[in-house]
C-alpha cells in the first residue's frame, strides 16, 4: 500500500509518501512541503496549496491520502487555516478517486510511538528509525506528514485478518481512536 501523509497548513502543508508491506516494514519514497506565500489572498493560497498536493498524487499516485484531523487549537485564524488546507487535500483525494482517510494527533502519537501524549521531537525521531533515515526530515511539517502516513498504513484494520491489535503502540492506536470516536476531544468554539 502507498500513502500519502499530509499535514495541512496554508503556509507549510507537509507531505510524505511511504509504501508499506506485511509484517509493518515502511519505506520511504518522499517528502517535502506544499507552500504558500503569506502575503497573498487567502483564496491563491488554497489554490497553490490544491495545485501542490495535486501534483503530489498525481506523480506518487497513493492508494490512500492520510490527513490529520484538526480538533483544537487557541488561535481560531490558524484553525481555520489548517481546516481550509485539510479540505483542499480531499478534495484533490476525491478529484482522482484516492481514499481519504482522518487521523487524529492521539491518533498518530500512539501509532508511531505507543505513546499518545508524544512530543513532536520523539515523533521525528520515530519516523526517522522507521525509515532507516539518519535524521529526522525537515521541516517538522514532512515529518509530521510522514508519521501520518505511517499511521494509516498501520491501522488496525490492515495488520490482521481480525482486526486486532497485537503491539503495545497498536494498542495504543486502537485505545485513542476510540477516545475520540467518544468525544474526549472537542472542537474550540471560534
Amino acid at each position: 500500500m502507498r500513502v500519502l501523509g499530509v499535514d495541512p497548513g496554508l503556509t507549510r502543508c507537509g507531505l510524505g509518501v511511504i509504501d508499506s508491506r506485511a509484517g509493518r516494514q515502511v519505506s520511504l519514497v518522499a517528502f517535502g512541503v506544499a507552500a504558500s506565500p503569506a502575503d497573498e489572498a487567502i483564496d491563491q493560497r488554497l489554490l497553490a496549496i490544491a495545485d501542490q498536493i495535486g501534483r503530489w498524487i498525481d506523480t506518487h499516485r497513493p492508494d490512500a491520502v492520510a490527513i490529520e484531523r484538526v480538533f483544537a487549537q487557541r488561535n481560531a485564524y490558524t484553525v481555520s487555516g489548517t481546516m481550509q488546507a485539510s479540505g483542499v487535500a480531499m478534495v484533490e483525494a476525491a478529484r482522482r478517486g484516492v481514499e481519504v482517510a482522518l487521523h487524529t494527533p492521539t491518533e498518530v502519537k500512539a501509532a508511531v510511538t505507543g505513546n499518545g501524549e508524544a512530543p513532536k521531537e520523539q515523533i521525528a525521531r520515530m519516523v526517522a528509525r522507521l525509515l532507516g533515515l539518519d535524521e529526522p526530515p525537515r521541516p517538522p511539517d514532512a515529518a509530521d506528514a510522514l508519521a501520518l502516513a505511517i499511521c494509516h498504513a498501520w491501522r488496525p484494520s490492515t495488520l490482521s485478518p481480525t482486526g486486532q491489535a497485537s503491539t503495545a503502540a497498536q494498542k495504543a492506536w486502537v485505545e485513542a481512536a476510540r477516545a475520540a470516536r467518544r468525544g474526549r476531544r472537542s472542537w474550540v468554539a471560534a
